[in-house]
């Protein structure tokens, strides 16, 4: 995922201080001398107080501007349910952000809103940047969004539960995640065998793993949509007739968000379910015994996995290019970015913190995930359609396992359309 290379423009050192040392601005700030102050809004990676984002932007925003006195950075830090909905506000008030960190950035390329990533970000910290999670930051071969932080998805088993009910190999296809969860279902009362939360928090990113387990997806290699694809549709056709009607999972899996299986997980009352880094100190915390393995496909297990990235970018209606690419060379550090990985234990999209995190001792815990993310594959996030999609999978697409062909059939229509509309 991450690699760096080390490119100078001037004779200069690149870093934090690139264009000042380069460029004579020694302060940072305007070309005339003015201060400016950059306004930051990013999402809140914290489940409490305690752990709010808002403690590490503040921090990276005051030891910035203490090396660069003429450039401020206001800092807001806002929860992901509103955090959207929030920031169109804003835009549609005139009080645009110059940086936002969120979880998508497509809508705003389609409405000419961004800086191209190579012009905020010098030619070391574009290098340094996960090839992959790089390309998928582009629109139209234009690279407009910029990693922050990744994922992957893993599967998880509980180790406890799988041993009272003699199960004694994690699954590797469908078929023996199915006999492991009669197993369980027969000899461990209490306990949801397989957590399947196609609520609308993430019914995308659940859909989509299990579609992958049978050849299917969202889009063709062409990139078109291909929602209500015959593989598609067999995958919820499965799950219906193998998880839901059998009692394998919960009641209504349309209305049950991922928050309420990963918090099931480490509680102990749930034995398997796909889950991403997060749930590892969430399992700790738990006592919960747990195990991690490639997420089960119908002959066999995944080699490519869902891989997951939250974006920064930055925003032209202030004018303030030069500010924002100082401030985001000195936010991509590998101090700041180790710093941010660790403290939520997610995966880095920058090649020098990749290899301290694989490096250094203390992320044996991460290691399934490291192997998994070179071969990770994405949301179709540099189609300008993929917003509205996205939403339209929120909102409806766990019925699918009432009635997959028709409601698969629906989303495609709508897919076409947001695709027209564009």
């Amino acid at each position: 995922m991450n690699k760096r290379m080390f490119v100078a423009a001037c004779t200069c050192t690149l870093g934090a201080l690139t264009l000042t040392a380069c460029g004579g601005n020694t302060g940072g700030g305007a070309p005339d001398g003015r201060d400016v102050t950059l306004k930051l809004v990013a999402a809140d990676y914290g489940d409490k107080a305690s752990n709010s984002s808002t403690a590490y932007w503040n921090d990276v925003a005051q030891r910035f501007t203490a090396a660069h006195p003429k450039i401020k950075v206001d800092v807001q830090v806002i929860n992901w349910n509103d955090i959207d909905s929030q920031v169109k506000t804003m835009i549609q008030s005139g009080n645009v952000p110059d940086v936002l960190q969120t979880g998508g950035y497509a809508d705003k390329v389609a409405d000419d809103l961004l800086y191209k990533a190579d012009e905020v970000l010098s030619e070391k910290t574009r290098a340094n940047l996960i090839d992959g999670f790089a390309k998928a930051g582009e629109v139209d071969g234009t690279r407009y969004g910029i990693p922050f932080v990744s994922s992957a998805r893993a599967f998880f088993y509980n180790k406890t539960v799988f041993a009272k009910a003699g199960v004694t190999e994690a699954p590797k296809t469908w078929g023996d995640l199915k006999a492991a969860a009669e197993k369980i279902k027969a000899t461990v009362p209490g306990v949801t065998p397989y957590a399947l939360p196609l609520g609308p928090e993430e019914a995308q990113g659940e859909s989509l793993m299990w579609e992958f387990g049978n050849g299917g997806g969202f889009t063709d290699a062409q990139g078109t949509y291909t929602l209500n694809s015959q593989a598609n549709v067999e995958s919820f056709i499965w799950l219906k007739a193998n998880l839901v009607t059998p009692g394998l999972t919960y009641a209504n899996p349309a209305t049950t968000d991922r928050k309420t299986a990963f918090a099931d997980f480490a509680a102990g009352k749930t034995a398997m379910l796909n889950g991403h880094p997060s749930l590892i100190r969430m399992s700790k915390d738990g006592k919960v015994d747990y195990g991690v393995v490639p997420i089960p496909g119908r002959t066999g297990a995944l080699k490519s996995t869902l891989g997951v990235a939250d974006w920064m970018m930055a925003f032209k209606d202030n004018g303030h290019k030069a500010e924002v690419r100082e401030f985001l060379d000195f936010a991509y550090s590998k101090e700041n970015t180790l710093k941010f990985d660790e403290l939520y234990n997610l995966m880095p999209v920058t090649k020098d913190t990749l290899q301290e995190m694989t490096g250094n001792g203390r992320h044996k815990d991460l290691e399934p995930f490291f192997a998994l993310l070179p071969n990770a594959a994405f949301y179709p996030l540099g189609d300008t359609s993929w917003d509205a999609v996205s939403a339209e999978i929120k909102k409806s697409g766990g019925t699918a396992v009432n009635d997959p062909a028709k409601v698969l059939g629906e989303l495609q229509k709508k897919a076409e359309d947001a695709v027209s509309d564009q």
